[in-house]
């Protein structure tokens, strides 16, 4: 029997191609594992020092027993430091249920079968983590909700691409880290009725009007503080609109899908959407490139903001012919790297401000 709404049990998850809809059909709530708070740096006990930060960070939160209650953990295969995350978490956390879910690197049509397959596997593991077997009737109702999701932040998204939002994309990022972390039930309601951004508006009355500020793109992996975005602002910049892992690829709507079995449907949805850079387009190389300089001309943006962070190999291997890509079309590139603490991005107020000038001047 599912239980109510609200007193569903958690489950963990920390990668976008998570199948939400999946654990939401299961009777769980999605949990998104963040790269914030204070907990102390540890993960080094266990993984190398040269590693993906954000990895880091989420072992740092294990070990610091800085989570709640969660039934179980997805992982997805999506990199290699993402693979290497769930054997340290079962060292640090050995009661915790984890589970490793395969991603194919591409959205060929064996891959889709493939990724089915490892859904359809992970659907059998809700029963062990106390949640209810999965009918194609339960997927079906999960992926309208999520649908219905994936639209009402999109409808913000396009708020903020106006300038039209109050709080701008800080708000966005205070809204879309609360839906995630625990928030999903009634996560619809609360988007569409942007409670999470009309607090933000200036006293003065003038959220109405566009916002000010030079506007540039944001892309890359995590940046999921919106004292970050908070930043940009101070520094006389507006992300009108990102490609971030954290921001808008977590609720971001499934590619159209018209396969009958709902497994099918979700994994050719996931694998459909933009892809990120560990994801691999045979018959476009530089497809990556060519999607940020249409992302920035689309948004209107006079600058682009590159953040990713230290030693993430699938970004920092793509960076040479997105910069070149961005040159040639006269888009000025900033990039900052990060090691997802406040401390990182703060010490680069300093470029973000002579980045602004310098579109400005332009």
């Amino acid at each position: 029997m599912v239980r109510g709404m609200m007193d569903r049990a958690l489950v963990g998850f920390a990668c976008v191609y998570t199948p939400l809809p999946l654990l939401d059909a299961a009777g769980f709530v999605p949990w998104r594992i963040l790269p914030v708070g204070d907990a102390p740096d540890q993960a080094g006990r266990l993984l190398h020092d040269n590693l993906c930060p954000h990895v880091k960070r989420l072992l740092d939160r294990a070990m610091a027993a800085d989570l709640p209650p969660l039934a179980g953990i997805v992982f997805m295969n999506s990199c290699d430091a993402m693979r290497r995350l769930p054997d340290a978490w079962r060292v640090a956390r050995p009661s915790d249920r984890v589970i490793l879910v395969d991603l194919p690197a591409s959205a060929a049509d064996d891959a889709v079968e493939y990724f089915a397959a490892e859904l359809r596997a992970l659907a059998v593991n809700p029963a062990d983590w106390g949640g209810t077997s999965i009918r194609d009737a339960d997927l079906e109702d999960a992926l309208r909700r999520y649908d219905g999701l994936a639209s009402s932040a999109a409808g913000l998204r396009a708020q903020l691409a106006r300038g039209e939002l109050p709080g701008g994309a800080a708000a966005l990022q205070a809204a879309i880290n609360d839906v995630t972390a625990g928030g999903w039930p009634d996560g619809a309601a609360r988007l569409a009725a942007s409670s999470f951004v009309a607090p933000a508006a200036s006293a003065a009355g003038d959220a109405a009007r566009p916002a000010s500020g030079v506007p540039v793109f944001v892309f890359g992996n995590v940046l999921p503080e919106p004292e970050a975005f908070a930043l940009f602002e101070s520094c006389g910049a507006r992300v009108v609109a990102d490609d971030v892992c954290t921001g808008s690829r977590v609720l971001a709507p499934l590619a159209p899908a018209t396969d009958a079995d709902p497994y099918v449907r979700l994994a050719r949805g996931l694998l459909g959407r933009a892809p990120c850079a560990r994801t691999i387009d045979p018959a476009h190389p530089g497809g990556a490139a060519t999607r940020v300089v249409d992302a920035a001309r689309s948004c209107g943006a006079r600058g682009v903001v590159a953040h990713v962070a230290k030693f993430c190999d699938p970004y920092l291997a793509r960076l040479p012919a997105i910069r070149e890509a961005l040159r040639e079309a006269g888009l000025p590139l900033l990039v900052l790297e990060g090691d997802c603490t406040r401390r990182s991005l703060g010490q680069q107020r300093t470029r973000i401000e002579a980045f602004v000038e310098m579109l400005e001047s332009r």
